[in-house]
């Protein structure tokens, strides 16, 4: 699974693909019926965000969170081969203004990042060097032992990382 948190939208990409039941024509329709996950991971992190409560039920929560607040429509993509599955999620065009003009003004600061981007960040970090410490991890992204160490325990709880070795000499390894 991979994550990318753009400007203007969150695109996530699932190895494998969904299941041969899912169509190209289904997804762009957006009816999709299918009754198994092939990716548990990809669920959990729909459910986390409360974009989904169980299996097949993802796409009308989003399609219907998406209209509630004007958002553009969420795109669904595969291959012939089912070998992928890419969902792009924009973002409302209001936000980005409203982002855009914030940016604009003379002595504004960048916001912090929160909940699940800052914990996919923390992932990457953690996947591009195993063997950095919580320590590194505070300074790195400004944050409170307690924060890291609550992030940590997430990503561990959610079999996203695990440690291997001790605290001052051991590894972290991201699973996907």
């Amino acid at each position: 699974m991979e994550v990318r948190v753009e400007k203007d939208m969150i695109e996530i990409i699932s190895f494998p693909g969904p299941d041969r039941s899912v169509t190209q024509e289904g997804l762009k329709r957006y009816k999709v019926s299918n009754r198994r996950y092939r990716n548990r991971r990809i669920g959990d992190f729909l459910k986390e965000l409360h974009l989904t409560e169980g299996r097949n039920t993802g796409f009308g929560k989003i399609l219907r969170a998406f209209e509630e607040n004007g958002s553009p429509k969420p795109e669904f993509e595969t291959d012939e081969d089912h070998s992928y599955f890419i969902s792009r999620l924009f973002v409302h065009e209001a936000f980005l203004k409203e982002k855009e003009s914030k940016n604009n003004q003379k002595g504004a600061e960048k916001e912090p990042k929160k909940g699940a981007e800052r914990k996919l960040d923390i992932l990457r970090r953690l996947e591009e060097n195993p063997e950095i410490t919580q320590v590194k991890l505070m300074e790195e992204f400004d944050l409170s032992r307690k924060q890291i160490q609550k992030i940590i325990k997430d990503l561990r709880e959610e079999g996203l990382v695990e440690r291997q070795g001790s605290n001052r000499s051991g590894r972290w390894i991201v699973k996907k």
